[in-house]
């Protein structure tokens, strides 16, 4: 499966879903943004980074943000919901069904300002 291709990234997620008994947002518009911007990441990159979070280019780096990021599993036990929201827990539409899900960053403060100062 091609991963810098939207058709291949779809299947990549869809995967990824059920192998963690997962489901990926129904809606289309939230969908696609999330699709496009791990295509992006992956391209630009060489790894399919969150898109919701900065990442900084380097992979050693950025492990912990490699879709699925490590947050993902416990965020979507607790909050029904990864932090994109492209995850979600396999009852959420008969339990939350929320437009969004806000989920509180559990990257750690330190990862963040590692990514900013290699801007630096």
């Amino acid at each position: 499966m091609d991963m810098e291709t939207i058709e291949g990234m779809k299947e990549y997620v869809k995967n990824v879903s059920q192998k963690n008994k997962w489901i990926l947002n129904k809606n289309t518009s939230t969908f696609n943004d999330l699709i496009d911007g791990l295509v992006d990441n992956k391209k630009y990159y060489g790894y399919q980074s969150c898109p919701c979070r900065l990442a900084s280019g380097n992979r050693e780096l950025d492990r912990d943000l490699i879709c699925p990021c490590n947050y993902a599993p416990n965020d979507v036990k607790e909050f029904g919901a990864c932090y994109c929201n492209l995850y979600l827990r396999l009852d959420f539409y008969e339990t939350i069904n929320s437009e969004f899900v806000n989920v509180p960053e559990r990257r750690p403060f330190e990862k963040e300002k590692a990514v900013l100062n290699h801007f630096k």
